[in-house]
């Protein structure tokens, strides 16, 4: 590992830590400007980002946690079958703005089939969904348009929302840069590798600045550098006021969301 790639990751665990913005910058050009002066391996200087973050909470704390704001979404008694099959039974989840709930469970759960309703792309049998505000979805798979340009995805989903072309380009480029991909190459949205397509998922659920934020699996195809980049924004996007729902079968990332929806029983509870 590179001083560019530990520093990133350093900068990516303060926030996470909830280290105050301007506190976390200082603290990581200190750390840069040290390395650029006195070469070395970051390992050996500092020790894995991770336990030096630790080291940096102890020692400065964190910026308090802006308390949960109103219920942006509500779902209840969610049931819904396919023939004879039930594929969700009496499902219920509320979110509220400044929340990130993960959807978990097994494999053919009814995790996608969920957020689908939760989307309003499908109907349930019973149960009814309640969203208050703007709705932003990312699709697992699709969502993309094989014959248009990333800029051209933008100036789209803009066009939607009555932006005009030059800031729905811009838009979309700086969203595209949180997740590490520089979206102005002119390629195809047919010729970038699968993890970029996702990227340009993500990217356009996100112009429209939604109250209510609907992943799922968004992180399909992406490499850890994007992966930690993903989850530095859905924790950015929540401290602005977002609402956010993510299906992942990571459980390793449970640690960072509010609310747990399990559908392998069908409770949700508080990871606070």
């Amino acid at each position: 590992m590179n001083a560019d790639e530990w520093l990133r990751i350093f900068a990516a665990e303060l926030h996470q830590r909830r280290v105050a913005n301007d506190a976390a910058r200082h603290v990581v050009a200190e750390a840069a400007t040290h390395l650029r002066e006195g070469g070395g391996d970051p390992w050996l200087v500092f020790g894995p980002p991770q336990a030096y973050a630790a080291t940096i909470v102890e020692s400065i704390g964190t910026a308090p946690r802006p308390r949960p704001g109103p219920v942006r979404l509500d779902a209840r008694g969610i049931t819904k079958r396919y023939g004879r099959h039930t594929v969700l039974r009496d499902v219920a989840l509320t979110v509220r703005a400044g929340q990130i709930a993960a959807v978990v469970g097994a494999n053919g759960c009814g995790k996608s089939t969920f957020l689908r309703i939760c989307a309003g792309l499908v109907s349930p049998d019973a149960g009814e969904v309640t969203v208050s505000g703007r709705l932003g979805y990312c699709p697992q798979q699709g969502g993309t348009a094989d014959f248009l340009l990333p800029d051209e995805h933008f100036v789209l989903v803009g066009a939607g929302q009555g932006v005009a072309r030059g800031p729905a380009r811009r838009a979309g480029r700086a969203a595209a840069r949180q997740l590490g991909w520089d979206a102005q190459d002119d390629v195809l949205a047919r010729h970038l590798s699968g993890g970029t397509r996702q990227k340009l998922n993500l990217t356009m659920s996100t112009l429209a600045a939604p109250d209510v934020l609907l992943l799922d699996e968004p992180y399909q195809g992406f490499d850890q550098g994007s992966y930690v980049n993903l989850w530095d924004q859905l924790i950015r996007l929540r401290d602005e006021g977002r609402a956010i729902v993510v299906v992942t079968h990571l459980l390793n990332q449970l640690d960072r969301v509010d609310v747990v929806l399990d559908l392998t029983t069908g409770n949700p509870g508080d990871h606070r």
